[in-house]
């Protein structure tokens, strides 16, 4: 695993131990970052379910102004602390907390990385949680990865879907929040 982009390009990051952390494989991430690309600099972002942070840390590499990390794993978050040092970027803030407990007391953002487990069965309440506290920006987007075959529910106004991309067994689901 390594940085793909930006002022840490090539950087390695540390890899979790076992099967608890699933990170992004190469190929959906460059194909990801090659969708999202020029939404990154300066913006503020949220990788929630940050597993080994890898998402969030590319984001800061690219120019991203700021990157809260959320993972409630104790040896997620440390991972993220490691590999936040392994890269010497700044800007970058690790929050050991539920997911939608950190929602309810977020703030705003311009781009939210969804990864959570592929069996995770309250992603429904993390998309209803972040529309009912309208967690992004005008704009903003949010990017969910998920197995191929799950069905993301239908977001209320302003949110909506922008595209879906398929890589063997894993979906990638953008969506924005439009201008009021």
């Amino acid at each position: 695993m390594r940085i793909i982009s930006g002022t840490a390009r090539g950087r390695k990051l540390k890899e979790p131990d076992g099967l608890k952390i699933r990170p992004t494989t190469d190929r959906v991430k460059e194909a990801l970052f090659n969708v999202i690309q020029f939404d990154i600099p300066g913006r503020r972002v949220l990788d929630l379910f940050a597993g080994s942070g890898q998402l969030g840390i590319e984001c800061l590499s690219r120019g991203a102004a700021s990157c809260d990390f959320v993972d409630a794993a104790p040896i997620a978050a440390e991972l993220v602390r490691e590999n936040l040092k392994r890269t010497g970027l700044t800007g970058g803030k690790v929050y050991q907390r539920d997911a939608i407990s950190f929602l309810r007391g977020s703030a705003r953002y311009d781009l939210v990385l969804l990864d959570p487990p592929y069996e995770f069965d309250q992603l429904d309440d993390i998309f209803q949680t972040i529309v009912q506290i309208d967690i992004l920006n005008k704009n903003g987007i949010i990017v969910c990865e998920t197995s191929s075959d799950r069905i993301l529910p239908q977001l209320e106004p302003p949110y909506a879907p922008v595209r879906e991309y398929r890589y063997g067994k894993v979906k990638l689901s953008l969506f924005t929040r439009q201008a009021d």
